[in-house]
């Protein structure tokens, strides 16, 4: 059923093909840009409401004047299109369909396996580990507070495993009284699996019964006149009931996140709130892309097929507005979650009040976005008139190099457009092959290698930001000439001003070669200096990252004949590298597993 340009699209003939069977319908431009991804329970009836019953609101008339061809995908269920609807619209991102930005994966708490003395550590990614993974939860700073607590609470181990292998006397952590110290077999394994049970149960939100677990464990040992043990689990379950008291909500079903939408200005903002097992978790808010004229029905429909069919879901969905199809959602994640779910968009008592705090808090976070939007767009805006260009522009880009005296060098590529920071498009360069602190052979390599997307049919920017004066400009310039990719990219560069003074900045244009001093009160410098910054900071902490693992590699590592285990017990003999470093051949002899040939290998490896 495909049409190409130079025959209109039919769509009352395209219908008239069309099963009642549902399924999911996409429309194509001229350019065979997807424009649109729709479900449908009957495709007959609903992809003709698009041609067949004019007058229609200004963005589907928009859309449907662009489609030059359609295509349908049938499914058994109305729940089964509903299913490829979100995955379609997450992994193809259609200009007139609601997409929710906000991909990243949550946080959890990961609880190690397989060992006598497991730890506990924060955790985003692929859940592949051996263990127990608790969450998500909606924000790092959630996770990190709860990692303080179980430290405090149970005194279970948070260090990396080489660090816990590797220990030869307690660190701070103990000293401090947060760890057990069970690198140095300060505790017994049965005890500590018992801390370790502990801090399960109240990860799964059983915290009265570890209460009464160690209210019992107190009389015990008072019976049996351990009284210093028995003091030390009263001061444990003083904590925890302090601790019950300040999270429980009192209300909150055990398991419940609260969904209100508010919209304003063309933009949506979403803020939840989670709730697991009667305790809250916090709140986030989340900026959907919209197209014109969308619903804050359509948007909490799209929002919660995107972003809970690919996670836990609740068994309880408090919604601010009714959403289409609710009936089809609720069966789909429940079928998801393996349990009964939920949506209800009429709640009285405590869950009203929860509502209406999520209510205000998207109504607060739109106002928010929305005044920094504007804010943002009039930066834009003025950065057009300083540059002269015919248009605003909408993707602006910045490279930055950073090294540490040429060493590890890595270049950044930071994203803006007119909504701020495009962070999923960011990148960071390895520089390799170059004299070290040739600062322009860095950026001629790091343009090259994303400039070369560009001729591949990768988007380009309308500006290329330089930190750097003509030097710099300059391998930005031969670049693109090179790749021939320079039409349409103005090249500005970024150079510090008289004194270094952050608002005296210059910029350097590469057309003309001409310099433009803004000063302090222009919008436009803000904004270049804003975008200059992140360059900055992104590159700065690609260098950090990259030269803290190259020194945390231990030089035994290349020795031959020195795996894990004997390099540990290399450093735990010396007291650590500093120690091997020290010994002699016949010093480095005494350890387990270390004969003359080997110790002589490993000496002139550290004595070079």
């Amino acid at each position: 059923m495909e049409h190409t340009e130079s025959h209109p699209f039919d769509g009352k003939a395209f219908v008239r093909h069309l099963t009642t069977s549902p399924g999911v319908y996409r429309y194509f431009d001229a350019e065979d840009e997807l424009l649109y991804v729709g479900k449908a329970a009957n495709l007959k009836k609903r992809v003709g409401n698009y041609f067949l019953k004019p007058p229609m609101d200004p963005r589907i008339a928009s859309m449907v004047s662009q489609i030059a061809r359609a295509e349908v995908t049938l499914t058994r269920t109305a729940g089964e299109a509903l299913l490829l609807e979100s995955q379609l619209i997450k992994s193809l991102k259609p200009r007139y369909n609601i997409v929710l930005r906000d991909d990243k994966s949550y946080p959890y708490i990961y609880l190690s396996g397989g060992e006598d003395y497991p730890r506990l550590a924060f955790h985003r990614g692929a859940k592949t580990g051996p263990g127990r993974y608790f969450g998500p939860y909606p924000s790092t700073f959630a996770v990190r507070e709860s990692l303080g607590l179980m430290q405090k609470l149970f005194k279970v181990r948070q260090c990396e495993d080489s660090y816990f292998r590797n220990r030869s006397r307690p660190c701070l952590q103990h000293q401090i009284g947060r760890c057990s110290a069970p690198c140095v077999r300060l505790i017994e394994v049965e005890d500590y699996k018992s801390d370790v049970r502990h801090a399960e149960m109240f990860l799964e939100g059983r915290s009265s019964a570890v209460i009464d677990e160690l209210a019992s464990s107190m009389e015990q040992a008072s019976r049996d006149l351990n009284f210093e043990r028995a003091a030390n689990l009263r001061d444990q379950v003083a904590a925890l009931r302090k601790l019950q008291a300040q999270h429980f909500v009192q209300g909150a079903s055990a398991d419940m996140d609260v969904i209100a939408c508010c919209m304003e200005g063309g933009m949506a903002c979403v803020s939840v709130l989670f709730f697991r097992n009667g305790v809250s978790l916090g709140s986030r808010d989340f900026f959907p892309r919209l197209p014109t004229d969308a619903s804050v029905s359509d948007v909490l429909s799209q929002f919660i097929a995107q972003y809970y069919l690919e996670r836990q879901v609740p068994r309880e969905l408090v919604l601010s507005d009714p959403v289409e199809d609710m009936d089809v959602l609720a069966s789909v994640l429940s079928d998801h979650a393996g349990y009964v779910v939920s949506l209800k968009p009429s709640v009285r008592g405590e869950r009203a009040r929860f509502l209406e705090m999520a209510q205000r808090n998207a109504s607060a976070a739109l106002t928010s976005r929305l005044a920094s939007r504007h804010t943002l767009l009039a930066r834009f805006d003025d950065l057009q008139k300083v540059l002269e260009l015919e248009t605003t522009p909408r993707r602006i880009e910045c490279f930055d190099i950073s090294h540490t005296r040429g060493e590890l060098t890595v270049a950044s590529c930071v994203v803006f457009g007119p909504e701020g920071p495009e962070k999923s498009h960011y990148r960071r360069f390895n520089i390799t092959g170059i004299t070290p602190g040739d600062d322009y052979a860095a950026m001629h390599q790091a343009l090259t290698r994303r400039f070369k997307k560009v001729v591949e049919g990768g988007v380009r920017p309308d500006i290329l930001l330089i930190d750097g004066g003509m030097g710099q400009v300059a391998q930005a310039v031969d670049v693109l000439r090179e790749l021939g990719v320079e039409e349409g990219i103005r090249v500005v560069g970024v150079a510090k001003g008289p004194g270094r003074r952050a608002g005296e900045e210059t910029l350097v244009l590469a057309d003309s070669g001409k310099t433009l001093h803004p000063g302090t009160s222009s919008p436009a410098l803000h904004l270049v200096a804003a975008v200059r910054d992140e360059a900055h900071r992104f590159a700065i902490s690609g260098h950090r990252r990259r030269r803290e693992a190259a020194r945390e590699r231990s030089t035994l590592e290349d020795v031959p004949g020195v795996g894990a285990r004997r390099r540990a017990a290399l450093l735990k003999a010396f007291g650590g590298l500093t120690g091997v470093e020290a010994a002699g051949v016949e010093e480095l002899m005494s350890v387990k597993g270390i004969d003359r040939g080997l110790a002589e290998r490993i000496y002139a490896m550290l004595h070079p």
